[in-house]
């Protein structure tokens, strides 16, 4: 069972702590995703679970097994880096199997472990190739590869697609997907990119300056984040942010701008608070906000849209047509089943 177990992991660099105690649990056949802003401590952590850092305080269990003072060789982990790091000297096959080489598996067992992984990714016309005559997208495949042929009980990815133009990055994102469909191997992913944490994992793990901030499979985090942080983060275009006060069970922008939002009586009466509106979540209404247009961009299947609406610039996606010109009127109302509120001091959740 490839379960991954972390237990108030803390990590510091001298006098600097940049893991929190950090606690999580990854069930065995799980796909994970660690996302978050640049320096929030998620390549750290992963390099913790590999053995590549050593761990403060607390404890990482691989396999129901304390693995804190294991070198890497003896975790049964396999990891894809963001660089290649593929042997120029080797071919495909070569890189593949180097590392049953090292463990003194016979020839036969190497082929066959190459060829299956070979034959999986859709390299099998590739084997007698060096790095050098591969594009950016096959030399990932050989680097996954490589990590498939050891049949880890964890793998690991540390950013692995950044290197590549945003067309193959959609088409790698799809091929890792189906091949932890087909293996059914933990894997633990590391990514700076939303997009990729929401269309690829089970479960996703918001981090934020060395804690943990939330976590819950991409829809819970869409729909109900448990603070601003999580609420701004998650989702392209951003949510939008509104400032304003709870009166009389309305929500009232610092502008004067009323918004109706589905509140008990005399509920977060007269507490500063942030709303969030989602840029879908504006739909067109003759009857509703009036909004002045800054920007328009149509994408083809969407328009987006910047406007102004109670002193605050947001961002709006349609599925119409925009016609209007910048610096004209557009109306739209907020969809009140879909709307956030936070507390403006501490940015917790209010919203059910």
């Amino acid at each position: 069972m490839g379960t991954v177990s972390i237990r108030d992991a803390r990590k510091a660099f001298g006098s600097v702590e940049v893991l929190h105690g950090v606690s999580l649990d990854i069930a065995d056949g799980e796909f994970v995703i660690l996302v978050g802003p640049s320096g929030c401590g998620k390549s750290t952590l992963l390099r913790m679970i590999a053995g590549l850092e050593e761990i403060s305080d607390g404890t990482i269990s691989i396999k129901d097994r304390v693995v804190n003072d294991l070198a890497p060789k003896q975790r049964d982990i396999a990891m894809v880096f963001q660089s290649y790091a593929l042997y120029p000297h080797k071919t495909v096959g070569q890189n593949m199997g180097f590392s049953l080489l090292l463990a003194r598996a016979s020839k036969d067992e190497i082929k066959r472990r190459v060829n299956d992984a070979a034959r999986i990714l859709g390299l099998e016309d590739l084997l007698d190739r060096y790095p050098r005559q591969l594009s950016g997208g096959q030399r990932q495949r050989v680097a996954m590869g490589r990590a498939i042929v050891r049949d880890p009980e964890v793998f690991l990815f540390d950013e692995p697609l950044s290197n590549l133009d945003a067309k193959l990055r959609v088409a790698m994102r799809t091929e890792i997907k189906a091949l932890h469909q087909r293996l059914g191997t933990t894997t633990i992913y590391v990514t700076h990119d939303q997009i990729e944490a929401m269309t690829m994992a089970d479960r996703i793990v918001v981090m934020h300056d060395g804690i943990v901030e939330q976590i819950g499979t991409p829809l819970e985090l869409y729909d109900k984040p448990a603070n601003l942080f999580v609420g701004e983060f998650i989702g392209s275009p951003a949510m939008n942010i509104i400032d304003g006060r709870i009166t009389n069970g309305q929500f009232v922008a610092n502008d004067g701008t009323r918004v109706d939002i589905d509140l008990a009586p005399g509920e977060f009466e007269d507490l500063p608070v942030k709303l969030g509106v989602r840029p879908e979540d504006m739909p067109l209404d003759d009857n509703g906000l009036s909004g002045t247009i800054v920007t328009i961009e149509p994408t083809g299947s969407e328009t987006h849209v910047t406007l102004t609406i109670a002193g605050t610039l947001l961002s709006g996606v349609f599925r119409e047509r925009i016609s209007n010109q910048p610096g004209s009127e557009l109306r739209v109302r907020f969809n009140q089943e879909r709307l956030h509120l936070f507390d403006a001091e501490t940015g917790i959740r209010l919203s059910k």
